[in-house]
């Protein structure tokens, strides 16, 4: 990061400015807490190369969880003119629609304390998780294609959900254009045995408990309250979604000459949005958004099952219910004022979630008075924290928000520090239980690889982009 040059803003934004082929100039969220620790990344050089991108409007930005990855920053978001800019599979990510999912019920912590054991046990054993896990639900060709245009829709349509989960999805669990003819052979096969599994890497299912409430209107509007039990659940696209974005970007790297863009680095391969190439892509990514949303729906359908059986409650007692779904890697067509003029545009986000505001239409009814619940969770120790949208957001950052903390260490750095430790037993005596697949899954994901969950959500919250909502403590963890 030495040669680009970094200005001050104010408190929590840096500025790149505007040089060479760079089209727009930068903008990264960051106080210089978290200024400091990009002195080690190559994610402002990142930054940088987007601006270089055709058609991108107003800034190459990036959020305070952002660190390096294929071609964008992880923790990018750029928007693009729909007739000179492009769509850039690495902008949006190999795990198409990775998200996350925040689970209510009507548990406070007494109500678990002694079964929190046996819970987790059930929950790692009746949830398929890891690389290469297979679900329970076997897809039919007719039905797998059904699954990629209806998304969270065929879930509940087959009985794993209710209705108002819809509601409570964004884009009611439902991106349209999905085009199953645009997903190759292979990505079709690989999705074929996947749905309702949790995946590996930083892909989670944890029980927490509401510890602190910052905004008692917004808590109460989504249903928080403190001591409550609730689940987050982080996984996407598994091995379909990744098939997809593989497949493009040989296809846009191999086909990089025909559109006479000069890409600063090749990873950036991409589309006209405007060309069939791009038009394809945006087909077979919202095939794999609509595939995760259904995931996580059966995902959470099982959860359901587990708390059910385990501590012997009826649906009613139980009380579980969706509170909001997010996806974190996707690319959407949105609208926004821009010079004055309110026009659409092409959002990347990789990284990053939506965080509309109160009143904006696509805010669920429920919820459109105080605005969208933004769901951003951290390292297995640390829990999560629930914010709000806020107007500011569709002034400076196309309406998105961080989405984690953000990893410091590559996992190969973080397993070469974790060795001689037990993670699990240093997580269980700060009353953390974690079950996963390796030692190697939690050497990975050990609680230093990441940034600082605390300072990330305060960058944002300051910045006025999300407003602190609720704090969540984890309890069990169950990694792949």
């Amino acid at each position: 990061m030495s040669d680009i040059k970094l200005e001050r803003i104010d408190h929590n934004r840096l500025l790149i400015p505007q040089s060479g082929a760079m089209n727009v100039p930068g903008i990264i969220y960051a106080n210089e807490k978290l200024r400091e620790l990009l002195k080690d990344d190559e994610s402002a050089k990142q930054v940088v190369n987007v601006a270089c991108l055709p058609g991108i409007v107003n800034y190459s930005l990036a959020m305070p969880d952002v660190h390096w990855g294929y071609g964008f920053p992880i923790g990018g978001v750029a928007a693009f003119d729909l007739e000179a800019g492009i769509v850039s599979p690495g902008g949006v990510g190999y795990d198409i629609n990775c998200g996350c999912r925040l689970i209510g019920t009507n548990l406070s912590g007494d109500d678990i304390r002694e079964k929190i054991d046996d819970l987790t046990k059930a929950l790692y054993h009746y949830i398929p998780s890891g690389v290469g896990s297979t679900g329970a639900v076997k897809l039919s060709g007719k039905d797998q294609k059904r699954v990629l245009e209806e998304g969270a829709l065929w879930a509940v349509k087959n009985g794993f959900g209710r209705a108002e989960d819809l509601e409570a999805t964004e884009d009611g669990g439902k991106l349209p254009g999905a085009d199953p003819e645009k997903v190759s052979a292979r990505a079709l096969e690989r999705g074929k045995q996947q749905l309702g599994t949790l995946g590996s890497g930083n892909h989670f299912l944890e029980i927490e408990i509401v510890r602190e409430i910052f905004h008692e209107t917004a808590a109460r509007s989504f249903g928080l309250r403190k001591g409550q039990i609730v689940i987050m659940i982080h996984s996407g696209s598994r091995g379909l979604g990744y098939q997809i974005c593989d497949d493009y970007l040989a296809l846009m790297v191999k086909h990089a000459r025909e559109t006479g863009i000069e890409l600063p680095d090749r990873q950036l391969a991409c589309a006209y949005l405007n060309s069939p190439r791009g038009h394809n892509y945006l087909a077979a990514m919202a095939c794999g958004a609509n595939y995760a949303w259904a995931n996580r729906q059966l995902l959470m359908h099982r959860t359901r099952e587990v708390f059910e059986k385990t501590l012997h409650l009826s649906p009613r007692e139980l009380g579980m219910h969706l509170i909001y779904d997010v996806c974190h890697n996707i690319a959407k067509i949105e609208s926004f004022a821009v010079g004055g003029k309110i026009r659409k545009l092409c959002v990347h986000r990789k990284g990053a979630t939506r965080a509309f505001p109160a009143g904006h239409e696509l805010v669920p009814p429920r919820y459109r008075d105080v605005g969208q619940p933004v769901l951003i969770p951290g390292d297995m120790g640390t829990g999560s924290y629930v914010l709000v949208g806020q107007a500011k957001a569709m002034e400076e950052t196309f309406g998105s928000a961080c989405h984690g903390a953000g990893r410091l260490m590559s996992r190969t750095q973080a397993t070469k520090a974790c060795r001689g430790r037990s993670i699990a037993r240093e997580l269980y005596d700060q009353g953390v239980i974690v079950m996963a697949g390796s030692k190697g899954t939690l050497g990975e994901e050990m609680p230093e690889a990441y940034k600082n969950l605390h300072a990330v959500v305060q960058v944002m919250h300051e910045a006025g982009i999300a407003g602190k909502v609720a704090r969540l403590a984890a309890l069990a963890c169950i990694k792949g």
